[in-house]
């Protein structure tokens, strides 16, 4: 199971929830045993950078056993953490076909076969967002992720007319994007007091844990990190700090599912709730979240993703949802197949 194959690919997909087309890189390994594996990541790479940025890495996976993970993510060669989650998806999904078991089965087994998800408002008017969160809750998405404005009179209106339209059906998460200075962040809270929001995601811009636990201790509103947690020590960090009781783990950001892992493990010893997102993804960061969140009994809550916000995927068949949930797969890897007519479809070149 030696590694002797490495393909990128660049592709692109419009999603509702961003203004411009989003664009991954597709990682395709297989080994000296015929076996191929998958992983994407979301990058900014130019195509004309591709063969320099493959035949670099190339050189530092092949000869190497899928099952060395962990001198693989230990490589140089994958110090950029959305690069290394690709390569790590890519090696599990090989393990997963190999052995012939879903990758549940090999970080804990299937705790549970449907993962609930929540979904993030498109840009807006608080009339729009009211009437998407609305016809979401009737479609059974029950958590409702909404996006800051900047401008902390709009986001107010927004939650309040989210909160009259579809009521205590939804859990509502405000995603600050780090964009508020701590004094305009506690006026808005201020205003938030009574909104029964499940938190306020990274209110504060430049902002240490420290200053978000400032914030948390000004406010009952709930706080949540997620920008600042790019390895477990900065969960050891926001745990010490008691900057918030939720934690959003971007597999991306982290550097795959290992990492996740540990940082799932450190929240759960301290208390802290956590949750999975992969944002925009296609269908291979979904599937290794599902399979993640499926494993971990301490990631109970609802686990972000904008895949049904596509345009498309790239998978031979999608991944289900039904009443705001996603059924896990249950096929060997990452359980789901690449569609290569769909990758020549969407490639950028």
């Amino acid at each position: 199971m030696k590694i002797n194959e490495l393909e990128f690919f660049l592709v692109q997909l419009q999603c509702e929830v961003e203004s411009a087309p989003v664009r991954w890189l597709l990682v395709r390994l297989a080994t000296d045993a015929g076996v191929e594996g998958w992983g994407e990541a979301r990058l900014a790479w130019r195509s004309d950078s591709l063969a320099p940025r493959r035949e670099a890495l190339q050189g530092a996976l092949t000869g190497r056993s899928v099952f060395d993970l962990e001198e693989i993510l230990a490589l140089e060669a994958l110090r950029d953490a959305p690069l290394r989650s690709a390569v790590e998806m890519a090696c599990w999904d090989i393990i997963g076909r190999k052995l012939g078991q879903p990758l549940c089965n090999l970080l804990g087994g299937g705790y549970r076969r449907r993962i609930p998800l929540a979904v993030r408002m498109p840009a807006g008017s608080p009339a729009r967002a009211a009437q998407l969160a609305r016809e979401w809750a009737e479609q059974g998405f029950h958590s409702q992720v909404l996006v800051s404005s900047g401008q902390p009179g709009v986001d107010a209106q927004t939650v309040v007319a989210v909160r009259e339209s579809a009521g205590d059906r939804v859990e509502l998460r405000l995603d600050g994007s780090q964009g508020y200075d701590p004094q305009t962040a506690r006026d808005l809270c201020a205003e938030l007091e009574y909104s029964r929001l499940q938190f306020f995601l990274d209110p504060l811009g430049a902002a240490t844990l420290h200053e978000v636990a400032a914030l948390g201790r000004q406010t009952s509103v709930p706080l949540g990190v997620s920008r600042a947690i790019r390895e477990p020590a900065d969960m050891v960090a926001l745990v010490r700090s008691g900057a918030a009781r939720f934690a959003v783990l971007a597999l991306e950001r982290v550097g795959g599912l290992a990492a996740a892992r540990k940082c799932a493990a450190v929240a759960e010893a301290a208390g802290v709730r956590a949750s999975l997102a992969c944002g925009p993804s296609p269908g291979l960061a979904v599937a290794a979240m599902l399979h993640l969140a499926a494993a971990t009994p301490s990631l109970a809550s609802c686990h972000e993703c904008s895949y049904h916000q596509l345009e498309d995927d790239i998978l031979r068949e999608p991944l289900e949802i039904i009443d705001g949930m996603i059924t896990l797969p249950q096929t060997p890897g990452l359980g789901v197949h690449v569609d290569r007519a769909k990758v020549e479809r969407y490639q950028v070149v």
